[in-house]
């Protein structure tokens, strides 16, 4: 098998992770010759750092510095790069995944001639409209999506069922599918030791968010989060990055009760009893936050803000609050404050550990899944 990402392990990433989990499990417990084409670059991402497994491959790219049109326009030329690398490397099932944002485009571009699988994870250029970057009605974005969606796998991964319900759509035509939610890792460690940060039974409820905030998340909601926040009942713990880090940050300066970090590592995440994850309603089946699935393999329940369509919401409902993104999202938070105890975050915890086994049940079978399609 050959998994072809911007990110691989030891750089941190999600999607690095999530071809590093597949490819540990198809290697430990079936022998398989995994091969990862790559970007050589680092991404300031969280998680682990964890060393590559398999066979790898990593291609140079040709900018690493910050001005946006730059970087947009080197992402693009990387899926080239990338794609035309994985051709030659080839060994098995070719399974493409969708970052940097325009891999897909390449990879029906130039794969005319070659079976290839999606693994979908942000979908782009759908997420550059969500964004607000181009219109949808845009002669030159309707034309790449078109591309993007002409040449379609012979098998789609996706995130959740929405998400593969989404994209067979744009394809209009059945493919094989394999529901695959990403952050749950299959070998995940929890830290026993706990951090400075959570203190020990001070009868405190400790909220947590832990990840990128960008173009994608609710900025309002952390910031909401943070006006009607009660020092005397919970603990706050922000370890922000991504485009919107800087104004919620803003908002929680100086704040009694709120505590700031630079990052949360994966095994101390069950340290928090409940999560915070958001997803703007545009971005609902493009992107599927995979913090809300960390979350949960973690142990905690999720407080979820977004459209209750997504697969953050549908797949994990039985451990999740819920603010509604299409509604007001101040009353929902004072709502949630005015009705969270210690004991709904107990049963609630329960849940989450109930759905996290299910959930690492959904991720073996799938693994099991692709590696019976792939021989």
């Amino acid at each position: 098998m050959t998994i072809v990402n911007r990110h691989y392990p030891p750089n941190p990433g999600i999607t690095g992770e999530s071809a590093w989990d597949l490819a540990r499990y198809l290697i430990e417990n079936h022998g398989v010759d995994v091969h990862i084409v790559h970007i050589d670059r680092t991404y300031d991402g969280g998680g682990a750092v964890r060393q590559p497994v398999g066979t790898t491959y990593s291609v140079r790219t040709i900018y690493q510095g910050k001005n946006g049109l730059i970087r947009l326009l080197a992402g693009f030329l990387d899926g080239f790069f990338l794609i035309r690398r994985a051709i030659k490397v080839r060994r098995g099932p070719l399974v493409i995944m969708t970052s940097p944002p325009m891999l897909p485009f390449w990879a029906s571009l130039l794969l005319r001639k070659t079976p290839y699988w999606l693994w979908s994870m942000d979908l782009f250029p759908e997420g550059f409209a969500a964004e607000g970057k181009v219109s949808s009605s845009n002669p030159m974005y309707r034309w790449v999506i078109r591309q993007t969606y002409r040449n379609p796998p012979e098998r789609l991964i996706a995130l959740g069922p929405r998400q593969a319900a989404h994209v067979l759509s744009k394809y209009g035509r059945d493919i094989p599918t394999t529901i695959l939610p990403c952050g749950v890792l299959m070998h995940q460690e929890r830290d026993p030791n706990r951090p400075t940060w959570r203190a020990e039974n001070d009868g405190l409820i400790y909220l947590g968010y832990a990840g990128n905030i960008g173009q994608a998340h609710s900025a309002e909601f952390l910031k909401s989060i943070i006006r009607h926040f009660d020092p005397t009942r919970f603990r706050l713990v922000l370890a922000l990055y991504g485009t919107k880090a800087d104004e919620v940050l803003a908002e929680a300066n100086g704040r009694e009760g709120i505590i700031c970090l630079t990052n949360i590592p994966r095994t101390q995440l069950h340290y928090l009893d409940v999560q915070l994850v958001s997803l703007l309603p545009e971005w609902t089946h493009i992107a599927v936050p995979s913090k809300a699935m960390s979350a949960i393999g973690s142990g905690s329940p999720i407080l979820f803000c977004g459209d209750p369509d997504s697969d953050s919401y549908v797949l994990l409902r039985d451990a999740a609050f819920l603010i509604d993104a299409r509604k007001n999202i101040d009353e929902q938070v004072q709502e949630f404050y005015r009705t969270i105890t210690n004991e709904t975050v107990i049963t609630y915890a329960q849940k989450a550990k109930e759905l996290s086994f299910t959930l690492q049940e959904m991720v073996r079978v799938a693994y099991e899944e692709i590696f019976k399609k792939s021989v």
